[in-house]
């Protein structure tokens, strides 16, 4: 139970937040620290992440599928509305087996679209009321608290929120399956080595973390979101 103690009020389910942001930030040093020692190693093929991107693109029969260079670091992502595979500074003209990596992942994507994978459909399908779900929950449930302690508006809040938390579950699937989906291509198509295949599928698994990271935290924001006002409806 909530307490005040020496004038401050003290909410224990602080610690779900607190133990999410912990989980998140080990998970994001995780992946910045494998990436950057794999981007010191250049492969033997000396292939470039977009080169890289170009050849299993084009193997799978992905023509219509663009390249393109963007800013910033590991901001590299496949957009399926414009069929666009879009490489960061630290990928597209890199020759490293971390770079490549990241870039057989986003083909992943690209092969998933390709192939009407399943949970890449739902995900995407998710995305506009995820979006409108994350951003509203707390305002339309802090509304609810102060209009005569409305229990609608905060049930509302709570499964506008639960729909974010949907979306980073779908999420899950979708990125695991494009990571193996870029491991096997990789190893397969003699891009890279056995030995850089290995390294990649390091680089990628950290990458994944961030996503069961991501999840995680939602889910306990979730559960503290149920301890606060899920017994409104029984006061």
């Amino acid at each position: 139970m909530p307490y005040y103690g020496y004038g401050y009020y003290f909410d224990p389910t602080y610690i779900l937040v607190v133990i999410g942001m912990v989980i998140s930030l080990i998970a994001s040093a995780k992946v910045k620290g494998t990436y950057a020692r794999y981007s010191r190693v250049r492969s033997r093929s000396g292939l470039t992440g977009a080169q890289a991107a170009e050849r299993i693109l084009r193997s799978a029969g992905l023509y219509e599928v663009r390249i393109e260079h963007i800013s910033g670091s590991l901001t590299d992502h496949y957009d399926p509305r414009s069929k666009v595979l879009r490489l960061s500074d630290s990928v597209y003209g890199s020759a490293s087996v971390a770079a490549i990596g990241v870039a057989a992942h986003e083909c992943g994507h690209a092969i998933q679209d390709d192939r009407s994978y399943a949970p890449l459909r739902i995900r995407n399908s998710l995305v506009p009321v995820a979006n409108i779900g994350t951003q509203a929950a707390w305002p339309i449930i802090l509304i609810g608290l102060v209009f005569a302690g409305s229990s609608f508006l905060v049930n509302l809040g709570i499964l506008l929120f639960s729909l974010g938390v949907l979306f980073q579950l779908v999420t899950l699937p979708v990125e695991f399956d494009a990571s193996g989906r870029a491991i096997r291509i990789l190893g397969d198509s003699g891009i890279l080595y056995e030995e850089e295949v290995k390294q990649t599928k390091k680089v990628l698994g950290a990458a994944a973390m961030t996503y069961v990271a991501a999840a995680a935290a939602s889910i306990l924001s979730l559960l503290r979101l149920l301890i606060l006002f899920g017994g409104r409806n029984r006061d």
